[in-house]
Order: C-alpha cells, then sequence, then structure tokens
C-alpha cells in the first residue's frame, strides 16, 4: 500500500543558553512511513518531540536534518496543503468571530465560494457537535469547545490526510467519545489520521499501528499487540450477582478473586483464560456481567522504563 506519509532521518536541534548557545535535539533521526487510509497513533510523554514532529510536517519548522513527504510530495508543496487537515495541540483563533464566521474565512482561504462554503461550515460544525452555540463569539467558549472548532477547521477541506496533536485535549468524556467516532468514521471513509497522544487507551480503540517516541527517538513501531511492552498480561472480569455458591468455583478458575461494593465481585484472570467461555458459563448461571478489561503495562509505566534505561544507558556512556 502506496505511503501517505514518510520521513527519513528527520531531525530538529534548537539552540539554548543565552551566554554561550549549544544545541539541543528535540527530534532525533525520525524514520517512519504511514500507509495511505491508517489511523497511526504517535504516542509519547510530554516534551517528547511529538508536537515537534508535526510543525516539521507542517512546516510551521524547518528540520535540522533529514526529509519528510505527504501523498508522495515534499511537505512544503503548495498543492498537498489543498488535501491535508491540521489541528494544533493549543489552537487559538481570532476570539471576536463566531465559529461560523472563523470556518468561512477558512473556506474563502481553501477557495470554496458562495454556497458551498455555507453548506460546509454547517456540516463540519454538526460533525464535531457544535450546535446553536456556532453563533456566539469564540471568546465565549471553553477550552474544550475551541478544540471542536480546531477539528471543524481541520475537516473543513474533506482532507485525505489530518494531523491532530492531541486532540483529545480540553474535552470532556463525551466530547472524547464523541472524538473517537470522528476518528473511526475518517478511517470509515479512507481518511488517513495521524494523531499524537499520551494516552494509551485511545490508541488501543483507534490505531491500526502506532509509534512510540521518547526523548526525541523512536523506540518502538507496530500494532500494539505486536509491542511486546504492551502484551496481554491478563483479564479483569467484574460480575454482580454471583451466589455463594458459586464463589469456590471462582476461585478455581481466577487467579485471584476480589469481593467490591454493591454485590460486585472482581476476577483477575490469566491471559490465556477464555474469558469468553467463562461469560458464557457465568451468564447461564445468573451472574451480570459488568466489564471486562485486559491487563497491560500502561505507556506511563513504558515511558519510565525507556527514559531509565536511556538514562542509565547515557551514564555509562559518559563514564566510559
Amino acid at each position: 500500500m502506496a505511503a501517505a506519509i514518510e520521513t527519513e532521518g528527520l531531525s530538529k536541534d534548537f539552540a539554548v543558553g543565552f551566554w554561550r548557545p549549544r544545541p539541543y535535539r528535540a527530534l532525533d533521526r525520525l524514520t517512519l512511513n504511514v500507509a495511505a487510509g491508517e489511523v497511526f497513533g504517535f504516542l509519547g510523554p510530554n516534551g517528547a518531540g511529538k508536537s515537534t514532529a508535526l510543525k516539521l510536517l507542517m512546516q510551521l519548522l524547518y528540520p535540522t536534518s533529514g526529509t519528510a513527504r505527504i501523498l508522495g510530495r515534499p511537505v512544503g508543496d503548495v498543492a498537498v496543503r489543498q488535501r491535508i487537515g491540521f489541528l494544533a495541540e493549543n489552537p487559538y483563533y481570532y476570539d471576536y468571530l463566531t465559529a461560523e464566521e472563523l470556518l468561512a474565512y477558512f473556506a474563502r482561504l481553501f477557495g470554496y465560494r458562495g454556497a458551498d462554503v455555507t453548506t460546509r461550515v454547517s456540516r463540519v460544525l454538526d460533525e464535531v457537535g457544535i450546535g446553536k452555540e456556532r453563533r456566539l463569539r469564540l471568546r465565549r467558549f471553553s477550552k474544550g469547545m475551541i478544540q471542536r472548532v480546531g477539528l471543524a477547521q481541520a475537516l473543513l477541506n474533506d482532507p485525505e490526510v489530518v494531523f491532530l496533536d492531541e486532540p483529545m485535549s480540553g474535552l470532556d468524556p463525551l466530547g472524547r467519545r464523541h472524538v473517537r467516532d470522528l476518528i473511526l468514521g475518517l478511517r470509515a471513509r479512507g481518511c488517513t489520521v495521524f494523531f499524537s497522544s499520551h494516552i494509551l487507551s485511545d490508541a488501543e480503540t483507534l490505531c491500526s499501528r502506532v509509534g512510540v517516541l521518547v526523548q526525541g527517538r523512536l523506540v518502538a513501531s507496530g500494532p500494539l499487540s505486536e509491542i511486546l511492552a504492551f502484551e496481554l498480561k491478563g483479564w479483569e472480569l467484574v460480575v454482580a450477582g454471583v451466589g455463594a455458591a458459586l464463589s469456590p468455583e471462582l476461585a478455581q478458575l481466577a487467579r485471584s478473586v476480589t469481593p467490591l461494593s454493591d454485590g460486585h465481585v472482581m476476577l483477575h484472570l490469566a491471559p490465556d483464560a477464555e474469558p469468553d467461555r467463562l461469560l458464557g458459563e457465568l451468564t447461564r448461571r445468573g451472574a451480570h456481567i459488568v466489564s471486562l478489561n485486559p491487563v497491560r503495562e500502561t505507556l506511563e509505566d513504558y515511558f519510565v522504563q525507556v527514559v531509565a534505561s536511556t538514562a542509565a544507558r547515557d551514564a555509562r556512556g559518559v563514564g566510559a
């Protein structure tokens, strides 16, 4: 499948310090390929270099070394801009305009005119869940509402590739679900989505593949199921309505059984426990299934391990 996004050895250095500036490498030789039509999660802790990489792809910054291409063309190609959408991490817009006026302005920048402008603006505002508020000035919007306007702006031109920098930032649970559904809808219609996040659950729900960035370096890439750090370690099953006669059997089926409030019980299962079969048996015996969740190492745990190992390796290098 053709690559929608390609980078080769992409690096960015910033000068830090006042009297004697020295280079600080924010992104270190990033090489990756994102296939057309896939949702790619760019994961990493704060300060890992995710936003720097996105700004390089948008040409808001220029690389120290390396190259990048979008839809087979260099990132600076003007024709490519017509085919992509971008949401910055902290979007800021003209706050004396309404959402409708702001998006109409952007639509005209894309070359749309007349009734097409009104139709497009109304459609994308509906898609991101902004109703009658669209006629209010943006200065009255919350951070989450501004984020929705930013998403609408990124989708205004029906892009083939969408870049989203922390798209869930500032959103409440309903807003997060809405954005997840929106991204899944983009994937269904063949749009390539490249989004950065530090939340593993978002990546598990949405992504075909992920790349994990730590201290400017790509330390892992591929489907989450194939990245050994995130392999399945077990299951957590919460059930209700479990009779006392069933409890001894549960103890044999699970690694451990933890009583919860309101008569709920949590079962900790082995990764090979075949939860589907167990769910059927519990349901047949009158139990009510509350939730079933895979247990994996968290992204934060993985970051801590990688950062610690990187620091130890660097310390050994300095000592040598």
